[in-house]
């Protein structure tokens, strides 16, 4: 089952059982019962109820997309770090600026076609990701530079690799759900409080309010699937792609995601 296909019939099953409630109530309510109004502090306690939950709301929101967002920007740098590395090794000879891109072409090659899939199902990055670029820090650090032009190059192509090599500890430690349980308990719950005060409103069977009553529960369940799709930068619907290693390392892409 799809992710969106999910998120469909989470949303209609909110709008049913909201809807459901509000008819199976309506029809248990006494005749001689005054549903045309409802006391002050019930509707106080559900606006301050809504307006605390939208808060709650918003800051997970901004959270999960604020983790996201530095998951990519640690690839875009990693990827760039690479592709910096690649292209200033056009000072060293051909045989050993052949060596260090082939070594650069490995690593990216490797990410792009079985590290991605391998950081989804086991939650981290492979050990044999780390293995190919410290092969290509150590391949390059081991070779004394020749001339001025090498000597002036080392230094940044080594701070090159190392800030790949950082970037790529960063995508590790972004792998996975970032949004404890504790939150997401508070989450749900306050999902359920939020839309059961809307039956102490004493809303009737009309067709506007069984519509906006749907419409609400089925706002909160998309909120809810958007904190839970962005809360796991690399393996979800919306996740972080290998895209920056692609635009950079075109012949590498080979059409992968």
């Amino acid at each position: 089952m799809s992710e969106w296909l999910a998120l469909a019939i989470a949303m209609s099953a909110a709008c049913a059982v909201v809807v459901a409630v509000v008819v199976l109530r309506h029809r248990r309510v006494s005749e001689d019962e005054n549903t045309d109004e409802t006391p002050d502090v019930i509707e106080y306690m559900t606006m301050m109820i809504g307006v605390v939950y939208a808060i709650v709301l918003g800051l997970a929101i901004a959270g999960v997309w604020e983790a996201r967002g530095a998951a990519q920007d640690d690839v875009v740098r990693e990827a760039q770090s690479l592709h910096e590395v690649s292209e200033r090794a056009q000072v060293y000879p051909v045989e050993f600026r052949d060596k260090i891109r082939a070594d650069v072409d490995g690593y990216v090659s490797y990410v792009i076609d079985v590290e991605w899939s391998y950081m989804r199902e086991h939650g981290e990055i492979s050990d044999r990701g780390t293995e190919l670029l410290e092969k290509l820090r150590q391949d390059f650090a081991n070779r004394a530079p020749a001339s001025d032009l090498e000597a002036q190059a080392y230094q940044p192509i080594m701070d090159r690799i190392s800030s790949a090599d950082d970037a790529r500890t960063a995508r590790g430690q972004n792998v996975g759900p970032t949004i404890p349980g504790v939150v997401w308990f508070g989450l749900i719950v306050g999902a359920l409080i939020t839309v059961g005060m809307v039956f102490a409103l004493q809303i009737r069977r009309s067709t506007r309010e069984l519509v906006l009553a749907g419409a609400f529960s089925a706002l909160i369940a998309f909120l809810l699937f958007l904190i839970w799709d962005f809360d796991d930068p690399f393996g979800r619907s919306v996740s972080v792609t290998t895209q920056p290693f692609i635009d950079l390392f075109p012949p590498l892409g080979g059409g992968q995601d």
